[in-house]
């Protein structure tokens, strides 16, 4: 027996509902806006701290002075996350992003696609996570230990995490050059 074949209206009911799936990805374009005002608040922050290391650095020992500094990285570090969040997830979910032949296209963009990006994350929050808990080692006299035992924990379940992520991806077969 031959399967029934869909009527004219199905097909129209199936290309509208398979449309606007489609179009609805734009929904994410909003969220990537905030991120990118949430980035602003995190340069505001930067600045902040900055003036405050310039302002204060005579009066400062090098402990104080290295907190300061680690800190500036971690802003640093959660930028360039927000950026790859924002420009990865915008590339690879909503819609591309014209660059070709852009001198300052990142490297990454030409293939990224979610496994390569979260792999990237992964990374990300492991740097993030390492600055935080040299920052807590740095400070541990003041700290307690049940708390840099559990920082620790959680940073080495960050690296174990991205271990499992980037054997995945590994495993997983290579995509053609142009798919996303």
């Amino acid at each position: 027996m031959s399967a029934p074949t869909a009527t004219a209206h199905e097909r129209t009911l199936a290309t509208v509902v398979g449309s606007t799936i489609f179009v609805s990805r734009w929904l994410q374009a909003p969220l990537y806006l905030g991120l990118i005002l949430a980035q602003g608040m995190y340069v505001v922050l930067f600045w902040k701290e900055l003036v405050h290391l310039v302002s204060d650095f005579g009066s400062m020992g090098e402990e104080d002075i290295m907190l300061l500094v680690l800190g500036l990285v971690d802003v640093v570090m959660i930028a360039n996350l927000l950026i790859m969040v924002i420009i990865g997830g915008y590339e690879t979910f909503v819609s591309r992003i014209r660059m070709d032949g852009h001198p300052d296209k990142p490297e990454w963009l030409s293939h990224v696609n979610p496994n390569v990006l979260k792999v990237k994350l992964a990374m990300s929050i492991i740097g993030i996570s390492s600055i935080h808990l040299l920052k807590s080692f740095i400070e541990a006299e003041r700290i307690d230990n049940d708390k840099l035992m559990w920082q620790t924990i959680i940073h080495m379940a960050f690296i174990a995490s991205a271990i499992g992520l980037a054997m995945i991806d590994r495993m997983m077969p290579a995509a053609p050059a142009d798919r996303h």
